[in-house]
């Protein structure tokens, strides 16, 4: 099997691929060392949300160092380039004051922080999905790589996480709690732009829509199970219904960090095909209990811990974790073995490396 092959068969859980595929996503300051090791210059895919750049970034360099996947997703449109009201910050496409963490971008000031009314909501400009130019590394790397490597389209961030960051989270909490009218319209704001940013993906040519929002945190859900169903699960179940409309076997993943179980059946009851990150060392993912309760729903993508494991090593745990994984979830397929989120700069090179050796070295099904 080539890559491809690998991962849609993993994906679509229709046989028993060759081997685990691997994924996975590095920092800037990981993807600019790897690049000068192996003499492959990073080319950068800026994304209208920051942090996704490096979903979308540096795909001749992940490949090479042994990923089954390509990702793509929305740069910036022809022209466009960030306002920096000072030193060390911009203001992104959404209108958020960014700067940068210790790990990632974060918000300094965000726009809609006194909304009240439906209003406020009308007056903020949002980014324009179909842009000019939006889509150019995304064509280039489809066309280039479609026959080799699975083509992964990148729809984050979702409409919770969005939601609150151009609100601001207690804010936005308490005003989703107490029902305030001009919630629902900023959701479904959201909800149009990312169904945009689907439709040019599909026309781009991807095999998966890669879907996001973080509902979970490491000790249960962010907000309840109900909440969740009234507001957000209809949303979700008519972007997934939008696209099988448009290409019925385009894959839906969608990524969700931290201890979402209880919604995971109703997930795959609205569309969903693959769980990632599969956030590892949370109540309710025992590898075990998910690959019982849940393998015959959907694939798993994911569950590395790149919290402690990938940081600390040794290499020989990093190793046997792998190898533990595949043997649990990828049981008769259904697993792409990947750290569960990007891995940061406390991780070093040689624990990266070992991470990928290990996926080859116990990823074989036939052994």
């Amino acid at each position: 099997m080539n890559s491809r092959e690998r991962v849609l068969t993993t994906f679509k859980r229709t046989g028993l691929p060759d081997r685990a595929p691997v994924q996975f996503d590095l920092c800037r300051s990981l993807l600019d060392a790897f690049g000068d090791k192996y003499d492959i210059p990073v080319h950068y895919t800026t994304s209208y949300f920051e942090d996704l750049t490096y979903r979308i970034s540096a795909n001749e360099l992940r490949t090479a160092m042994g990923s089954d996947c390509v990702i793509v997703g929305g740069g910036l449109p022809s022209g466009y380039s960030h306002p920096i009201p000072q030193e060390g910050q911009i203001i992104n496409e959404f209108g958020l004051r960014m700067e940068q963490g210790p790990l990632y971008m974060q918000t300094v000031e965000a726009p809609l922080r006194n909304a009240t009314s439906v209003q406020d909501v009308k007056n903020l400009p949002f980014p324009d999905p179909y842009a000019e130019g939006r889509f150019e590394d995304a064509r280039m790397y489809t066309a280039k790589c479609k026959e080799d490597y699975a083509i992964i389209g990148d729809v984050e961030w979702g409409l919770f996480e969005m939601s609150w960051s151009l609100v601001g989270l207690e804010k936005f909490m308490l005003d989703m709690s107490m029902g305030e009218d001009y919630v629902e319209v900023l959701i479904d704001s959201l909800k149009e732009f990312s169904i945009g940013i689907a439709r040019q993906l599909l026309d781009v040519g991807v095999d998966v829509l890669w879907f996001g929002d973080d509902f979970g945190s490491q000790t249960g859900m962010l907000i309840s199970p109900q909440m969740w169903r009234d507001i957000f699960k209809p949303r979700y179940a008519e972007m997934w219904q939008e696209v099988k409309s448009i290409n019925p076997e385009a894959i839906i993943a969608y990524h969700c960090d931290g201890a979402v179980a209880p919604i995971l059946g109703e997930l795959a009851d609205i569309g969903m095909q693959v769980f990632n990150p599969v956030q590892p060392n949370v109540p309710g993912h025992d590898p075990q209990e998910l690959k019982d309760q849940f393998g015959d729903r959907m694939a798993f993508w994911g569950a590395i811990d790149q919290q402690a494991l990938l940081p600390k090593g040794p290499p020989e745990a990093i190793e046997a974790d792998v190898a533990e994984k595949i043997r649990i979830l990828g049981e008769g397929g259904g697993y792409l073995c990947s750290p569960a989120h990007i891995v940061q700069a406390d991780v070093s090179m040689e624990h990266v490396e070992a991470f990928v050796a290990a996926v080859r070295n116990h990823g074989n099904h036939a052994t």
